[in-house]
């Protein structure tokens, strides 16, 4: 079934799904060294709509997930750098949880390669998901950062 045809509720649903799943990926892909192209593989035969319960969640979107993925792997350099300069002074991005450092990419990603979408509804996504892993503080944290990763990604001043 095309997505134009589906409710706008299961689109959203199955973004959402992706955003956690590549959120998922990025993190296993550090923790493991194993490249974009075979964790890509891999959650798209196994484990792509599973969610932080273990039990299924709508479907991802398969399209969405994968773009996310590329896109880290593609421009991580302007991405760190973007986070990096969002940091405290001396910080090193070694030093967040690596689950913030996946949504922090993912998140800078999307605010480069899905121009079409706003702001606001990448910072929302990525922020809800930092709130279904994390304490207020953190996901406060994440809001902040993503937010001008975002508007200086988007302006073209990150660092």
């Amino acid at each position: 079934m095309s997505e134009q045809k589906l409710p706008f509720e299961v689109i959203r649903a199955r973004r959402a799904g992706a955003r956690l799943a590549a959120v998922q990926a990025l993190y296993e892909m550090e923790q493991t060294e194993k490249s974009a192209k075979a964790t890509i593989r891999a959650f798209m035969e196994d484990r792509l709509g599973i969610g932080p319960d273990e039990r299924p969640i709508e479907e991802a979107d398969p399209d969405l997930f994968k773009s996310i993925l590329n896109a880290v792997v593609e421009h991580q350099g302007v991405i760190d750098t973007a986070i990096l300069s969002r940091l405290s002074d001396g910080w090193k991005l070694t030093r967040l949880d690596a689950t913030t450092r996946a949504i922090l990419r993912a998140g800078a990603a999307e605010f480069i390669v899905h121009q079409e979408l706003s702001e606001a509804v990448i910072l929302d996504e990525y922020v809800s998901l930092a709130y279904d892993f994390f304490d207020e503080t953190e996901a406060k944290f994440v809001n902040a950062v993503l937010q001008n990763v975002g508007r200086d990604l988007r302006t073209g001043n990150a660092a």
